[in-house]
């Protein structure tokens, strides 16, 4: 009998897991470490004071080094940049101050040299006002007459559309709905039928509805063509599901190793709708993680779990994201960013190096796709603009959250040669501040726990995204986290604790099998009969790894 157990847990290590691929996607995304880089901002080459192509290219060796193996760039294309970029004039040309499309070409080829991949920020739910498509429509001229969701009159917009339309622009007589900002005019993807009411809402597949679909998958033919590797997709949902559906059909036949990468905030809908991945951020839960005083108006006595008071609470989210993790059952990936363009930097909020390394194991270790906001791996703070006014709609929130990358203690911090009020943001002040180069010669910096944390990433076959994970440890208002990830024989162990007290609980790990510490300190196991004693210091997290043996029960 113990013969015939031993065989059939065996075979458990050679059948194709639960987890296994259900639906095509890119080879290298299931180790890609990414990296968000705001192109005005990141480097300037010619010394006007807005960062370029050329300061990217000229940055590719640092990226290659601190391990990334792909970017996310937020838009580059022709635009009047009432939006930062957000509010397109040209998807098929670069914008000026930032160069050519053959400079965007040099880009690509730049970075696949380094084992690189680049993915495009695409604007899909709206138009710049300067757009010669949106120009035309309010004209109502030609094919683009329709291009855009415009009422028939303007004076009749019904109730439970107040606040989205914009009265009075040009000849046409109708209102059109903006996206976002009033300078966002709103494509026109369709309605489904049961939306239906009124005269000026086309249908799905109205002809003109198709022709602007079939233009913005030209869009991105384009780009591919170029050597771009997918897109993430600016405000996805605003386009229409079946829009979506019919993209990633056509990724999978002609472009299998493109990504597609919603901004959408439902996992189960964006990876329905034909998404690999979707980043997960505006959705409940996710404040808990590192920024709920931003999300409740800088109210401070409101708590993050991943923060030193321990007065945190980890299991809204992670039951929000087990509902979501569970509900797309291997056919997509999940993204839980710790910080982008539109948020306030982690940093803030008094956080130490030793908060940030705790924040950055989460994010390398748990069952997402990590995202690195540029500057934060040398942990670059939040600039306080009382007095800024807006900056191509940024304000001074998100102004503060883009400000130039930090490279050395050089004029402009090394960002810009330019003069300092020619900058497009404020550099700090603060002599102190962190930079790229101090980090890279500091042992026990950020800047090495994050390089260390893109190895394991990239290396550890139980950390890709289809390992599959279990929650050891996770109870309401405590500490620590504790969970595994599992890849055939492989596992990895992690426990974090974002407190600054030392917490000690008992989890089922059995102390007959070798636990060996890949990374980090402050964390020991005192193992007694099949269950296991966990002791972590305050602010500490360490990562193991051991191996299933075929015929061991745990």
């Amino acid at each position: 009998m113990r013969l015939f157990v031993t065989l059939f847990i065996s075979l458990l290590f050679i059948l194709p897991p639960s987890y296994a691929q259900k639906r095509p996607y890119p080879d290298w995304l299931s180790h890609a470490v990414f990296y968000q880089i705001y192109p005005q901002t990141f480097k300037d080459s010619n010394a006007d004071g807005v960062g370029d192509l050329q300061g990217i290219i000229s940055s590719l060796d640092y990226l290659q080094g601190l391990g990334i193996n792909a970017i996310w760039l937020c838009p580059i294309y022709e635009s009047p940049f009432c939006d930062a970029g957000y509010d397109v004039a040209d998807y098929y040309k670069v914008a000026p101050r930032y160069g050519t499309n053959e400079e965007a070409e040099q880009l690509f080829s730049e970075a696949h040299k380094r084992g690189i991949k680049v993915i495009m920020d695409f604007v899909v739910g709206h138009t710049s006002e300067e757009h010669p498509w949106f120009k035309a429509s309010a004209r109502k001229e030609g094919k683009y007459k329709n291009w855009y969701i415009w009422t028939d009159d303007n004076w009749r917009i019904p109730a439970e559309y107040k606040g989205q339309f914009i009265v009075g622009y040009g000849p046409r007589n109708g209102a059109f709905m903006t996206n976002y900002f009033f300078c966002q005019p709103k494509l026109n993807f369709g309605f489904p039928a049961e939306e239906l009411k009124y005269d000026w809402q086309l249908p799905v597949d109205h002809p003109d509805v198709v022709a602007l679909k079939s233009e913005m998958k030209n869009i991105l033919k384009f780009w591919l063509d170029k050597g771009a590797d997918g897109f993430r997709v600016d405000m996805a949902s605003s386009a229409g599901k079946d829009f979506w559906t019919d993209v990633r059909q056509w990724f999978d036949q002609s472009h299998p190793q493109a990504l597609l990468i919603s901004e959408w905030g439902e996992p189960q809908e964006a990876i329905a709708s034909g998404f690999h991945a979707d980043f997960m951020h505006w959705f409940r839960g996710y404040e808990d993680l590192y920024h709920k005083p931003w999300f409740h108006q800088n109210d401070t006595s409101q708590h993050s779990f991943f923060e030193a008071s321990g007065k945190g609470n980890i299991t809204t989210f992670l039951q929000a994201f087990e509902e979501q993790y569970n509900a797309i059952d291997g056919q997509g990936f999940i993204s839980i960013p710790v910080d982008n363009h539109d948020m306030v930097r982690v940093r803030n909020y008094g956080r130490s190096e030793q908060d940030l390394a705790v924040i950055y194991a989460f994010q390398f270790t748990f069952p997402n796709i990590p995202f690195v906001y540029y500057g934060d791996e040398i942990g670059m703070f939040q600039q306080p603009f009382d007095d800024l006014l807006a900056v191509e709609g940024a304000f001074k929130t998100r102004s503060g959250n883009r400000t130039p990358m930090q490279w050395n203690a050089s004029a402009n911090w090394g960002f810009s040669s330019a003069e300092k009020s020619s900058l497009y943001l404020p550099v700090p002040d603060d002599p102190a501040s962190p930079t790229v180069e101090e980090a890279m010669k500091r042992k026990g910096s950020l800047y090495e726990v994050v390089k260390r944390l893109t190895e394991l990433k990239k290396t550890e076959q139980a950390l890709g995204l289809e390992a599959d994970y279990e929650i050891l440890y996770a109870k309401t208002d405590a500490y620590p986290l504790i969970y595994t990830r599992t890849m055939g024989q492989e596992q990895i162990l992690v426990v974090l604790n974002p407190s600054a007290e030392e917490v000690e609980v008992t989890v089922p790990v059995n102390g007959k099998r070798k636990w060996k510490a890949l990374m980090g300190s402050g964390v020991k196991m005192n193992f007694d009969r099949g269950a296991t004693a966990i002791n972590c210091k305050g602010q500490s997290f360490q990562i193991f790894k051991s191996r299933l043996r075929p015929g061991f029960i745990l």
